[in-house]
């Protein structure tokens, strides 16, 4: 990809201060493996794929790492979560969280800070692969649009409303893409809007809203409430594709190297749980409980099973549109998606095109620290990636994405808003 020096030079400050906060790969691993403290605060959105983070707690991984006090507290939305990460866990705000995947890199580079002021952040592990939706209000329902987006141009307009959970995040980077390859620009032909999770539902049932991307529950039930149906499961769009990660503070894994690798090991530990058959009814039951998400088994169970009810007539059952915990490396933080999701923040104008990823990826994704925790926690060799890329990516439209050139991959959309600056 081409280089922007000015960009480059711009960036270096907040870079290096990054990447010396971050600290040499391999630190953690020095000495005794007894965690320094006992207690981290992690966020999390009431969404099933915090499962992993949810049931380290629930389950006593982390107690069993040696991290007994670990708080995971709900947050009301990505913006909160932004906040409370930049507060830091020392101030009343959290130390990690379950995170949209570009969120880790957006706060690292403070982007989405106030005063554009960089917290340097640590990626440490993927929490799912697969388990979001696109939803269609009931009223386009009879236009039938599905993989193809296209039947809807002929109902959404400029003022027509799609929403998605953050700017620049992982569904609005899905949401934008279905669109775009129908012909749908999301920056002309529709307002697309931020909604929190957990309000998805409530505001399509008021009728201001055409579609939106988020993650389960709210799709399925937005079908059971008969408000709308799912076009695509994003499994659909994009096989195994990221989604969520953990990530940390950068001074957390600094200052705690040793209760890094013991967090990431629990959260790798309840991944498997999470992913283990006999596992998912006692899942379920646990995330529907008030102190969690405070939701009906009903919503939740079905589309973990990999049964979808689409709302529209179709029903499906299918693992491999589930939602993956631990299954085809499913929390193992490949730098390959990581590139995907900045060079689609690249495409619609949130990052500048001539951004230097490479450096920024090798900053921020510490999949050493996963590889080390995943040992810790007794992981099969078999059971871990060779190497760091997962090569090259298929979209259901046929596009490719080839991590070794992504500018190649931005060259072949039709639709995009580039920034230079």
């Amino acid at each position: 990809m081409s280089l922007s020096r000015r960009n480059a030079v711009a960036g270096t400050a907040a870079l290096l201060a990054a990447a010396k906060a971050v600290g040499a790969p391999g630190v953690h691993a020095q000495g005794s493996t007894t965690p320094e403290v006992r207690r981290a605060v992690f966020g999390f959105i009431a969404l099933t794929d915090a499962a992993p983070l949810i049931i380290a707690r629930e389950k006593g991984f982390f107690a069993k790492h040696g991290m007994p006090e670990v708080e995971v507290n709900r947050q009301a939305s990505w913006g909160a979560t932004r906040d409370n990460l930049v507060l830091g866990g020392g101030r009343g705000g959290i130390d990690g969280a379950h995170l949209l995947t570009p969120m880790a890199y957006l706060i690292h580079m403070g982007r989405i800070v106030q005063n554009n002021q960089p917290v340097p952040m640590a990626l440490l592990a993927r929490l799912n692969t697969n388990g979001q939706a696109i939803s269609v209000a009931a009223k386009h329902m009879q236009l039938g649009a599905r993989l193809d987006a296209s039947p809807l141009r002929r109902a959404l307009n400029s003022d027509s409303k799609v929403a998605m959970t953050f700017r620049g995040g992982t569904h609005d980077m899905f949401i934008r893409y279905w669109l775009a390859a129908a012909g749908i620009d999301p920056e002309r032909d529709v307002s697309t809007i931020v909604v929190p999770p957990p309000q998805m539902v409530a505001n399509m049932r008021v009728g201001t809203m055409d579609a939106f991307c988020v993650g389960e529950p709210w799709n399925a039930q937005l079908v059971t409430q008969r408000l709308g149906y799912t076009a695509i499961v994003t499994g659909e769009f994009w096989k195994d594709h990221p989604e969520k990660c953990l990530a940390l503070r950068a001074d957390f894994v600094q200052q705690n190297p040793r209760a890094t690798e013991a967090l990431t090991a629990a959260v790798i530990e309840a991944a498997r749980w999470c992913d283990t058959p006999a596992n998912k009814q006692e899942m379920c039951e646990i995330l529907g409980r008030r102190a969690w998400f405070n939701v009906p088994v009903a919503d939740i169970i079905g589309r973990m099973r990999g049964e979808v009810d689409y709302g529209d007539g179709r029903t499906t059952t299918n693992l491999d549109l589930t939602m993956k915990f631990w299954r085809d490396h499913a929390s193992y933080p490949f730098r390959s998606h990581d590139l995907w999701f900045l060079t689609e923040n690249q495409r619609w104008g949130i990052l500048p095109e001539g951004l230097e990823t490479a450096p920024l990826i090798a900053q921020v994704n510490r999949e050493d620290i996963w590889r080390a925790a995943a040992a810790r926690a007794g992981v099969p060799h078999a059971e871990t990636p060779s190497g760091t890329s997962r090569g090259r990516e298929t979209f259901f439209d046929g596009k490719v994405f080839d991590p070794e050139n992504p500018a190649a991959y931005l060259a072949s959309l039709s639709i995009k808003k580039l920034s230079a600056a």
